[in-house]
């Protein structure tokens, strides 16, 4: 891993044109708008299984996401990668690609968005660990303190809303908790070596033959019918969450780094939350603007916590 996609620094803060109001450094904002994005998967995978099977969800998700990823990679010129890192793209593919999605899909056939939120709370901490093995550096102990602490309070609020039992639905997310933290941090290493956008690129572009294969298989054994929502929700998840999040998430990662960015991600689960409420009608209880206070402290905390 380059010095730069490891758990680095602070990045120097930006001003703006007085000189005087520091502005968000660029990597961070680029993070936190994947994670904005993000978000939105589990609400608009919801929307989309309105439509469709989960077999043929995650397929078609795929596909257009590799299309789209195809014409910028064709645009741009982009070289095929260099099999010294093919090792890394396949870690990305079975991780972010096929694994994450997968998973999650199958979980939400039964489980609710606000249940699924826990894996997303949970994928900081694990994201971390995944980056914290595989370059061998050690975050500093006020790092871990907050990051700890701001699963904790994510976990016990995600639980809390979900009724704290455990499914297959569970089985399904804490598994695709672990893939999507090792694509992560692959991903992170990656686009510390070449254009974030090229390791998305790539990766979905890898992914079109199986997803072919699977989405006409999908559409034969499934049911599906077109629905307002279900079209959107596909669209969303296919062209923001697979390609554009992951865009941003890996460009910020390459920024700031692989551990720290991660720990943004720990205002997702209560952003959807949020979505669920506006989107699909859910109900959250008034726990939820104390949580988001501890989560955003925590985050600013491993933010400032230096390696």
């Amino acid at each position: 891993m380059t010095a730069q996609d490891s758990a680095t620094p602070l990045v120097p803060i930006a001003v703006d044109a007085d000189g005087r109001r520091p502005a968000l450094p660029r990597g961070t904002a680029l993070a936190a708008l994947g994670v904005l994005s993000f978000s939105l998967t589990f609400p608009s995978t919801a929307w989309g299984l309105e439509s469709f099977g989960p077999w043929s969800m995650v397929s078609l998700r795929l596909l257009i996401a590799a299309l789209i990823a195809g014409v910028f990679l064709g645009r741009g010129r982009v070289p095929f990668p260099d099999r010294s890192h093919w090792g890394g793209f396949a870690v990305v593919i079975l991780g972010v690609m096929i694994g994450f999605p997968v998973l999650t899909t199958l979980a939400l056939g039964t489980a609710t968005t606000s249940h699924a939120a826990v894996v997303v709370g949970l994928l900081p901490l694990t994201t971390a660990a995944f980056a914290a093995l595989r370059t061998r550096r050690r975050p500093s102990r006020a790092f871990w303190a907050a990051a700890l602490a701001g699963a904790a309070v994510v976990v016990v609020f995600t639980v809390e809303q979900s009724g704290g039992a455990l499914s297959r639905a569970d089985l399904y997310l804490f598994a695709a908790l672990v893939l999507c933290a090792a694509g992560y941090t692959e991903g992170g290493r990656l686009s510390g070596l070449m254009p974030g956008w090229h390791v998305v690129g790539w990766a979905l572009l890898l992914c079109a033959p199986l997803a072919l294969v699977g989405a006409v298989l999908g559409l034969t054994l499934e049911p599906w019918h077109l629905s307002g929502h279900g079209v959107v929700g596909l669209l969303w998840v296919a062209s923001a969450s697979t390609f554009l999040g992951l865009y941003l998430w890996y460009r910020g990662m390459a920024a700031i780094g692989v551990a720290k960015a991660s720990q943004l991600q720990l205002a997702q689960p209560l952003l959807t939350l949020v979505w669920s409420v506006l989107l699909l009608g859910e109900h959250l209880t008034p726990a939820a603007p104390i949580a988001a206070v501890g989560v955003l402290v925590c985050i600013v905390v491993t933010q400032r916590a230096r390696s």
